[in-house]
């Protein structure tokens, strides 16, 4: 079982660059490398100053009128447009003077009956008792969400273009072939969670919002997890122990799956396999997971001091060849040595699946990961796509030569630098499945 304990010690002060020779480069981000400049996008900055927060409280127009007076009618219809029935019979029920004493007592008594229904199914189900920004901010794969100033980030399946929905509800489309970067707004898109292209096609971007979900067509030149296949359209349930399913990622050949649990510390994995001789339609999933990383804390001494590093996962992500795995570690915002930091595996699915520890993926000093995704067609290896805390989106190449793709000598690898050689053999250090 990999843990945190067989990586590499984190860097002071140093931004990661890229990965080459089985090694992850840092240096200062004015590092100019010719190389990357060609092959990986340019890096974006929004500062928070220039996004107007949707939360900032604005001063009310009502004493720009006069007081008047409200009908009981007029009074029950908004409060039927913004509460419901609770909201309705609430009203009726306070406005005892402009009603018969029966109506006001039976309006009472049925809110009560209300609140008592709605604090029951609370108990059971806890989390519909949060606000939307709360649910939002619990069940999003964006680490500290509420305060992120990137909420949401996708790469399109098909073309280098991306989506970038930002703190102040607007959605940014970048194409580096287009000086045009169409900007996507709309009255109903409030506190944007996900977004994600449609596969095979341009243009289509789908948005969840707080109230709906939008679909737009952008114009090209501007507690339980279920886990199906779907083959048959049947699935199993894996019910958690601990909480729910925080994070999953699927294998490119789609026979693995790895996922982790809220409130765990550790990286889950289910296989499935198909019986030889049999059509696939007989793929089955496995009677248990199986536990192939440990991410608790371990504590690194840097010149600055002791960095602890693990602990809680807050996303997953599988590069498309299935050679790189990155999982951002939620670390604890109150504590200074206890970063949020991301943990990039090496990863082999066939002939048996290897996990082989790789190094950490850190930002500028200051500045901790909020979000992640690799590119889905990087030609040149994996490229991982970072969107940090203080508003920055940058690109962390892997390069490297696919050992599924055949190849002949060195040739068609990119002119990469010769880092140092490591001094250290994780060959022995790796998780190696076991197979009967």
């Amino acid at each position: 079982m990999c843990s945190l304990a067989l990586f590499p010690p984190l860097t002071s002060g140093q931004t990661t660059l890229c990965e080459s020779n089985n090694e992850l480069l840092s240096g200062s981000t004015n590092t100019e490398d010719p190389l990357k400049q060609d092959l990986i996008p340019l890096s974006l900055n929004f500062p928070r100053e220039s996004l107007k927060l949707h939360s900032r409280t604005e001063s009310s127009s009502k004493a720009a009128f006069l007081d008047h007076s409200e009908t009981l009618w007029m009074r029950s219809a908004a409060a039927w447009r913004d509460g419901g029935l609770s909201g309705l019979l609430n009203e009726i029920t306070t406005s005892h003077a402009e009603v018969p004493k029966w109506l006001s007592v039976t309006s009472g008594c049925i809110l009560a009956l209300l609140r008592w229904a709605s604090s029951f199914h609370g108990s059971l189900f806890p989390h519909v008792t949060l606000s939307s920004e709360d649910m939002i901010a619990e069940f999003s794969q964006v680490l500290n969400w509420p305060d992120c100033v990137v909420r949401a980030f996708a790469w399109h399946p098909h073309t280098d273009k991306f989506a970038v929905a930002l703190l102040d509800d607007s959605i940014k489309i970048y194409n580096p072939k287009s000086a045009i970067t169409p900007t996507l707004k709309h009255r109903l898109q409030k506190n944007i969670a996900a977004v994600q292209w449609k596969p095979l096609c341009a243009s289509a971007l789908a948005v969840a919002c707080q109230n709906c979900l939008l679909v737009w067509h952008v114009d090209p030149c501007s507690l339980s997890t279920r886990v199906w296949e779907t083959r048959m359209w049947t699935c199993e349930r894996w019910p958690c122990i601990k909480g729910r399913c925080q994070s999953g990622c699927w294998s490119p050949d789609g026979s693995r799956l790895l996922f982790t649990v809220q409130g765990e510390m550790v990286i889950y994995a289910l296989t499935f396999t198909g019986t030889p001789g049999l059509p696939t339609s007989s793929i089955k999933g496995p009677q248990a997971a199986v536990v192939v990383a440990d991410l608790s804390e371990t504590t690194f001494k840097t010149p600055d001091g002791d960095i602890i590093v693990g602990g809680e996962i807050q996303s997953v992500s599988w590069d498309p060849r299935g050679e790189r795995l990155a999982v951002l570690l939620k670390g604890d915002p109150q504590a200074a040595n206890r970063p949020a930091v991301i943990a990039v595996f090496k990863t082999r699915a066939s002939p048996i699946f290897e996990l082989l520890p790789s190094g950490f993926v850190q930002g500028e000093p200051g500045t901790e990961p909020r979000l992640m995704q690799f590119h889905p067609n990087f030609r040149h290896g994996a490229l991982l796509t970072v969107c940090w805390s203080s508003g920055r989106i940058t690109h962390v190449p892997f390069y490297f030569l696919s050992s599924s793709l055949p190849h002949v000598g060195l040739s068609g690898s990119p002119p990469l630098p010769h880092p140092q050689e490591r001094h250290a053999d994780f060959s022995s250090q790796l998780f190696t499945e076991l197979i009967s």
